[in-house]
C-alpha cells in the first residue's frame, strides 16, 4: 500500500513537469533506487543566458570607461536542483548554481583585475534552498485510493515558501516574460538569501483552497540609520510571519514543491485568485531628530493567475494572465534601487543630471509604497501537426507609486517566447523600458534594454 501510495505522489509530482509543453520530458532525470521506482533520485539541471543591449543611466562608466549603451553576454542562472524521496512521507531537496555572472562582475568575492581570477571569474558556488519535508496528510488517501480533500505537509530549513504573492513564489524555468519583475523578491539579498530564508513551514490542500504558511528567522542586517529614511537593519532580527492562500477555480496545480508556474504552454486550464503576507516586526530603521526609530516590515498582496487553452482544441492556442496588487511598507521613505546583472559604476566626474538609482541599468525597484503589475500573452496556434517552434508573444505592465518619489513611474515589457521543446528549450526576446529619475519629482525621460535569453532545462 505504501508503495501504490508513493507512486501517486510521484505521478502528481511528476504531471508538473508535463506542465512545461514537452511531453517527450515525462519525469525528467530520474535514478530509482529500488527496482519498483518508488524509491528515487530526481535531478533537474538549468541554464538561462543573456545577450543584452542596454542604454545606460546618465553617468555611467563600464569598467572606468564612461558609456551611452553596452552590450554584454552573461549567466543569468546556471543551476541544478535535487530532490530524493526514500520514504513514503519523507523527502529532502537541494537546489544550488550561480547567477548574475558577466564579463566584469559576478565572480569570486574579494578577487579583482583580468588574471586567473579576474572579478567577473569563478563565481561562487551556492544553496538557494536545502530543506527536509514530511507529509502528514497525503494527497490520496492509502486506503480509499482517492484524494483526500485536506491534505498537509510540513518542513523545515532554507526554503522558498515567502509567502506575499505567487511570483514571490515562482519558479525560473517556466516565466511568461523573460524574468520575474523582482519587486515580487521584496526582501532580495538583505534579510533573505537570494528569496530564501532558514525557517519551518506548513502546506497543502483544503478542497479548493491551496495554503503556506511559514515562520522564519530573516538574515541579520545591519544598515546605517538614516535621518527620515528607513534603511535594513534588523539587528538581532525578530522572527517573520509569512503565508499565501490562493483559490483553484479549475484545473489543480500540483503543489509538490513550491516553484509557481508561470505559462503552462497550453497544458492545463488554470485560473487561481490568491492573497498573501510578510511580517516582521523591527526590521528597519530611521532617524528622527537623531533618535533611532524601529519598524516593522509589512508586505501585502493580491494577485490572479490565469492559463487557459482559447479556440479549436487541436490548434493549442493559449491565453495566459496574471495581475498583482503588491503594498509594501518598510518604513518611511525606504526605497532600493536595483539593476539586475548590473555592470556599470557611477562617474565622479560626471555633473549632467544624473540618475538617482545609480549607475548601468538600476532603477527603483523596491520601496514603501505600492506597485500595480500586469503581464498577458498568447500561445499562437499551432501552424501544423508537428510544428517546430511554437510562438508567445506577450507584454507587461508596471506602475509604481514609491513614498520617496513624487511622481509615480511607469515600466513596460514587450517580447516573446519561441519554444523548440516548451521550457526545456526556449529562446525568448524582450524589450523593456524604464523611467529615468532625475529628482525625487522629476522623471527625464526613459532608457531601453533589449534581452535575448538561450534558457536550456533538463
Amino acid at each position: 500500500m505504501k508503495k501504490l501510495f508513493l507512486v501517486l505522489i510521484f505521478a502528481t509530482s511528476c504531471a508538473h513537469s508535463y506542465a512545461q509543453g514537452s511531453t517527450d520530458y515525462g519525469s525528467g532525470m530520474k535514478f530509482n533506487i529500488n527496482p519498483e521506482g518508488t524509491k528515487y533520485v530526481r535531478l533537474i539541471t538549468w541554464s538561462q543566458i543573456w545577450a543584452r543591449s542596454v542604454q545606460n543611466n546618465p553617468g555611467t562608466l563600464i569598467n572606468g570607461t564612461p558609456q551611452d549603451k553596452t552590450f554584454d553576454v552573461g549567466g543569468r542562472r546556471l543551476r541544478m536542483l535535487a530532490m530524493a524521496q526514500v520514504s513514503p512521507r519523507f523527502m529532502v531537496l537541494a537546489h544550488f548554481g550561480v547567477n548574475n555572472q558577466s564579463f566584469l562582475n559576478g565572480g569570486a568575492a574579494g578577487t579583482s583585475g583580468t588574471g586567473g581570477y579576474g572579478a567577473g571569474k569563478k563565481p561562487g558556488l551556492f544553496f538557494h534552498d536545502f530543506w527536509s519535508e514530511y507529509t502528514i496528510i497525503p494527497t490520496i488517501n492509502a486506503e480509499t485510493k482517492k484524494p483526500n480533500k485536506f491534505t498537509m505537509n510540513i518542513g523545515a530549513g532554507l526554503h522558498y515558501v515567502m509567502g506575499i504573492s505567487r511570483m514571490t513564489m515562482s519558479s525560473t524555468l517556466n516565466y511568461l516574460a523573460v524574468d520575474a519583475p523582482i519587486f515580487n523578491w521584496a526582501l532580495i539579498e538583505n534579510s533573505d538569501q537570494f528569496a530564501r530564508q532558514y525557517g519551518i513551514f506548513t502546506k497543502g490542500k483544503a478542497g479548493k483552497f491551496e495554503y503556506r504558511l511559514a515562520l522564519n528567522k530573516p538574515f541579520a542586517t545591519n544598515g546605517t540609520a538614516t535621518e527620515g529614511v528607513a534603511v535594513d537593519n534588523n539587528g538581532q532580527s525578530k522572527a517573520a510571519l509569512a503565508g499565501y492562500l490562493e483559490y483553484e477555480f479549475f484545473d489543480r496545480e500540483s503543489n509538490a514543491l513550491p516553484f509557481k508556474v508561470g505559462t503552462y504552454v497550453g497544458t492545463k486550464k488554470v485560473f487561481n485568485v490568491g492573497a498573501g503576507f510578510y511580517s516582521q516586526k523591527e526590521g528597519t530603521q530611521s532617524l528622527k531628530n537623531g533618535i533611532v526609530q524601529k519598524h516593522s516590515i509589512n508586505l501585502l498582496a493580491l494577485d490572479a493567475f490565469l492559463d487557459m487553452p482559447i479556440g479549436k482544441k487541436e490548434k493549442n492556442a493559449a491565453l495566459t494572465m496574471y495581475t498583482g496588487y503588491f503594498n509594501y511598507n518598510f518604513g518611511p521613505n525606504y526605497l532600493r534601487n536595483i539593476g539586475i546583472m548590473n555592470i556599470g559604476t557611477i562617474d565622479p566626474k560626471f555633473t549632467d543630471k544624473k540618475a538617482l538609482a545609480g549607475a548601468g541599468n538600476a532603477r527603483p525597484m523596491i520601496g514603501t509604497g505600492s506597485i500595480f503589475y500586469t503581464q498577458a500573452g498568447i500561445l499562437l496556434p499551432k501552424t501544423s501537426d508537428k510544428p517546430k517552434i511554437r510562438v508567445q508573444p506577450f507584454a507587461a505592465y508596471t506602475s509604481k507609486k514609491f513614498e520617496a518619489l513624487s511622481k509615480t513611474g511607469s515600466y513596460f515589457d514587450l517580447g516573446s517566447n519561441f519554444f523548440i521543446d516548451g521550457h526545456h528549450a526556449k529562446i525568448t526576446l524582450q524589450y523593456s523600458t524604464r523611467p529615468i529619475y532625475t529628482a525625487k519629482d522629476v522623471i527625464d525621460g526613459n532608457k531601453g534594454e533589449f534581452i535575448v535569453q538561450f534558457q536550456t532545462y533538463l
